[in-house]
């Protein structure tokens, strides 16, 4: 198992730092990096490893194998009245052949085929890997640390035209928005350490590392970002609160379930007016403004998506069919658009569905869990602002993101599992 850790860490730095640094081969170490690791720990891993993962994932397992089905489903042939409308009009160039697959590009989705198995793979291997706490806490320190360099490269892009172009301005708003949340994780680890007699000068230092890391991430998503990525992340930083009030005040069940739907209905009210606030799709109304000529594009392709989309990964394919002016990409302007483009209804209802499931076991797990809530709680604040920031940036859209995503959410699903038989820590 100590290999697999050590993989894992090697995913985390090549995936992010160096991606973040400009480097082209970092996603692909990172991936390398996470094949071996998996090779390992299932070679290695013990019958307790074996059920502990069971239990982690037993709330949505199917969602780890239903995934990458449901991209490879889309390179097999199906029925082109299933397919997107540019299949119509090469259906002559098929000699008249009544089936076809929905993808549009054949590469391109074998491509997010594997960044999707990577994915998967990245956050089982976490799950089991981070079961020992001491090993969870080392891998939040390099979370922390990761997303807090991005956040100051945001800061520092006016300052180097090389960084303000080797690193994109919605990746560091990403790892910036999910910096906060981890890094107040690691001032809350500070002080639960100082609680139970550790070393009060390590626990300092901890916590201040922790401070800095999140004050350099806090400036980058509220003070350099745009307004709606600072909601998402301010979305976060309220479960946060909310976790920490419940657990603190020690409420019960009842007063518990009261608080949090009242938070909720909250929640709902904030982003019923946010979507409000602009006319047209839904899925364009919380992203930046765009152009006249750019959202009439985005809204012809919306307008084609069947109930399976284009087919995962080739937006970039696809887009080039829809643009007006040849000489300018039609980049995705959310996550969740692109998920809608390249997978339809089905892959875009799926992710939602399968979003609001992770954050209700993250949250329930931070609750229950007896010491170490903070793991939990922070995966949940960070999946808070992903689902909101996907709906206004593309920064999710970037390997390392989805990657550092991954880690996130299976340290969290790790370690809202008690090792105590009572469930009341470890």
């Amino acid at each position: 198992m100590s290999f697999a850790y050590f993989a894992l860490i090697v995913c985390l730095v090549s995936a992010s730092a160096l991606d973040i640094a400009g480097a082209k081969f970092g996603v692909q170490l990172g991936m390398t990096a996470t094949a071996l690791g998996l090779f390992a720990a299932v070679f290695s891993a013990r019958k307790a490893d074996y059920e502990h993962y069971l239990r982690a994932t037993v709330w949505g397992r199917w969602i780890l194998i239903g995934i990458p089905l449901c991209i490879a489903a889309q390179l097999v042939p199906l029925g082109l009245d299933w397919a997107h409308p540019i299949w119509a009009s090469s259906h002559d160039a098929l000699a008249g052949l009544s089936l076809g697959p929905v993808t549009a590009d054949l590469g391109l989705t074998l491509n997010a085929l594997v960044q999707a198995l990577a994915a998967i793979s990245l956050l089982s291997l976490t799950i089991v890997v981070v079961r020992d706490r001491s090993r969870a806490e080392l891998v939040l320190f390099v979370l922390s640390g990761v997303t807090a360099v991005s956040a100051l490269t945001l800061g520092l892009r006016p300052l180097s035209s090389a960084l303000a172009t080797a690193v994109p301005s919605d990746l560091a708003t990403t790892m910036a928005g999910l910096g906060v949340m981890l890094n107040l994780a690691v001032m809350q680890l500070a002080a639960e350490r100082a609680e139970t007699r550790h070393s009060v000068v390590r626990s300092v230092a901890i916590g201040l590392c922790g401070l800095v890391g999140a004050l350099a991430s806090a400036v980058a998503v509220f003070g350099l970002s745009g307004t709606n990525s600072a909601i998402a992340a301010a979305f976060g930083l309220v479960l946060i609160l909310l976790i920490l009030v419940i657990r603190r005040i020690d409420l019960s069940p009842l007063a518990a379930g009261a608080l949090s739907l009242a938070a909720l209905v909250g929640a709902i009210i904030v982003l019923s007016f946010l979507f409000e606030k602009n006319a047209g799709p839904i899925l364009l109304r919380l992203v930046a403004d765009v152009g006249a000529e750019t959202r009439a594009a985005l809204e012809r392709m919306l307008a084609d998506i069947r109930w399976f989309g284009a087919g995962a990964g080739t937006f970039s394919a696809v887009g080039r069919i829809y643009q007006s002016d040849a000489g300018a990409a039609l980049m995705a302007p959310s996550t969740a658009f692109a998920i809608f483009a390249d997978t339809g209804w089905v892959g875009f209802s799926a992710a939602l569905l399968a979003g609001m499931m992770a954050l209700g076991r993250l949250f329930l797990g931070a609750l229950q869990r007896g010491r170490d809530s903070f793991f939990p709680a922070a995966a949940a604040a960070c999946l808070v602002f992903a689902l909101v920031e996907g709906f206004a940036g593309s920064g999710l859209l970037h390997p390392a993101a989805i990657l550092c995503l991954s880690t996130i959410m299976g340290l969290g699903l790790s370690q809202s599992i008690t090792q105590s038989p009572r469930g009341t820590g470890h």
